[in-house]
């Protein structure tokens, strides 16, 4: 039973949207397309224990899955309408505007499909990190910031909406230029969440970062002329050149301090600087500016080397167009790096009394690490503590115990 469980959960991830596809062709309706995948799922730990796991897992959910769509679509007398609509899309036929874009990529198309213009960008959203990218409504309600019903019941109006719109996967009219924001805004969120999940026991979720990333590339490849597209390929390109070093041999987080540059992917950081100089035709927006605080990072020789002056007018900028308290809090992070930890505690201090960050760990445990600088050994610990009791990702929490250690170990030097 537990290699059976083990082996599904391995693939679940990878093939869950892929499950979704298959089944909304079929079906045309996401609530069932669901039912179908998640019934699939139920049947996998029924019979994997008992009969083993088959050779190819993945293959074995999309055909068992693929049949349980089918046969509800029988039942329910829609299955030559699906069949006729699938046929369309597979003969490449244009919709009402001949000169969109062809959608090739299942997963993309299920993703611009999710951000249908009917639905309310939160929605949009949400959906998608569950249909696309298998977040489950807890994972979503912790980037959201909201109670887990609150996920759910967006995401159920938001199927309900499309199924009483007629909106199914195959013949959906597509307009690519229309659904281009919110597309970018949930393929980065799904980056994020497998940069670093909100939960669970690792500091990062391999397939869910890696197929973001993909799906950006496609999007220039899709949208060549949106300067967007690029700007979200470069801040992808720069924050996975990193990932072989964000985590020690013993799955300890490592800071960018720590991390052995020689071991950064110099492909991606190419690739990025490539897409960067693309998106840089296009307006200063919010996206590109990451990308460039990105660069700035992934283009550094060393840590010391790092250009945090620079670092200080991007986020100034960012601001200007995007003024939230994360922003501010990466600010002072720079503040910190660029003019001292005394100069940056004020702005620390400001922060921690904002209501938006003053229930996540991160506020705590960057002012906790400035106190540290500053040789205010008593003050980080306290504040160590705050974040160790606020984080929800175990790889995050012992890295926060483990500088609360070293922080007890060292005397106060400046009270």
């Amino acid at each position: 039973m537990a290699d059976a469980e083990y082996a599904l959960t391995q693939v679940f991830r990878d093939e869950w949207p892929k499950l979704i596809g298959a089944a909304f062709r079929i079906l045309g309706d996401l609530q069932a397309a669901e039912d179908a995948a998640q019934d699939t799922v139920v049947t996998a730990l029924d019979r994997w224990p008992l009969q083993g796991v088959p050779d190819r897992p993945g293959a074995w959910l999309m055909t068992v899955c693929r049949n349980r769509a089918r046969n509800l679509a029988r039942d329910s007398s829609r299955e030559l309408q699906r069949i006729e609509a699938v046929g369309r899309l597979a003969q490449g036929q244009p919709g009402a505007d001949a000169d969109q874009p062809q959608i090739t990529d299942d997963r993309l198309r299920l993703i611009f499909v999710c951000c249908h213009p009917m639905l309310p960008a939160d929605a949009q959203v949400a959906l998608t990190l569950r249909m696309v990218a298998g977040l489950t409504t807890d994972e979503i309600a912790r980037g959201f910031h909201l109670p887990t019903a609150a996920i759910s019941q967006r995401i159920v109006r938001a199927k309900r909406t499309l199924r009483q719109g007629r909106v199914t996967f195959a013949d959906d009219d597509i307009d690519v230029r229309d659904r281009l924001t919110a597309v970018v805004d949930v393929i980065y969120l799904a980056f994020n969440e497998g940069y670093l999940p909100g939960g669970g026991e690792t500091v990062t979720r391999d397939d869910l970062a890696r197929e973001a990333h993909r799906l950006a590339c496609l999007l220039t490849e899709l949208a060549p002329a949106e300067a967007e597209t690029w700007s979200l390929r470069a801040l992808l390109s720069f924050q996975l050149s990193r990932w072989a070093t964000r985590a020690g041999p013993d799955g300890a987080l490592l800071t960018l301090e720590a991390q052995d540059r020689a071991r950064w992917d110099r492909r991606l950081i190419a690739d990025g600087v490539s897409a960067l100089a693309r998106a840089r035709a296009g307006a200063r927006s919010a996206l590109l500016l990451q990308a460039e605080l990105a660069a700035c990072h992934a283009t550094a020789s060393s840590f010391a080397a790092t250009d945090w002056k620079e670092i200080i007018a991007l986020y100034d900028e960012l601001a200007s167009i995007q003024d939230s308290p994360v922003v501010a809090l990466n600010r002072a992070v720079a503040v910190a790096m660029a003019d001292g930890p005394e100069v940056a505690l004020p702005l620390l201090d400001q922060l921690a009394d904002d209501p938006l960050l003053r229930q996540s760990h991160r506020v705590w445990a960057v002012r906790a690490d400035v106190h540290h600088r500053a040789g205010h050994d008593t003050a980080a610990i306290a504040d160590y503590d705050v974040a160790i009791g606020l984080a929800s990702n175990q790889a995050e929490r012992q890295y926060l115990e483990d500088s609360r250690r070293r922080a007890a170990r060292e005397p106060d030097k400046k009270g």
